[in-house]
């Protein structure tokens, strides 16, 4: 079964859902789904192609491990080695940004000999 759901489109996968529950869905009762209405929302995507034009859209995601502020003056005078006391305490989680909107916060992890990102809490923010 498991390998079966891998491979059904998104709109099967709701009927699947409902066929499970004993529910009828609108193609097995003889009705037409509605047609959309106004531009694709997320919920109203068919397939995974609907998404394939979005794929390769670059966005730029920024990992914001604390903040600190100074004058022009402080910032002049710092040089090699210069420690810089930041906003956040070890251990904190940090910011996650896309284009600018805090989306996730997470864990500074190293994968081989670079520093990578988890994220442990994904941010919704209602847009009004």
């Amino acid at each position: 079964m498991a390998e079966e759901d891998a491979n059904l489109e998104l709109t099967e996968l709701g009927d699947a859902d409902a066929a499970e529950n004993g529910e009828e869905t609108p193609q097995q009762a003889g009705e037409e789904s509605p047609a959309p209405q106004g531009p694709p929302v997320a919920d109203e995507f068919n397939s995974i192609q609907d998404l394939e034009a979005v794929y390769d859209i670059p966005v730029q995601v920024s990992a914001v491990l604390g903040k600190s502020s100074m004058q022009v003056s402080q910032l002049l005078k710092l040089g090699k080695g210069a420690i810089i006391e930041l906003d956040r305490k070890v251990g904190e989680a940090i910011d996650i940004y896309v284009n600018n909107r805090l989306v996730a916060r997470g864990e500074v992890v190293v994968v081989e000999d670079r520093l990578g990102i988890t994220m442990t809490e994904i941010i919704k923010e209602d847009r009004g």
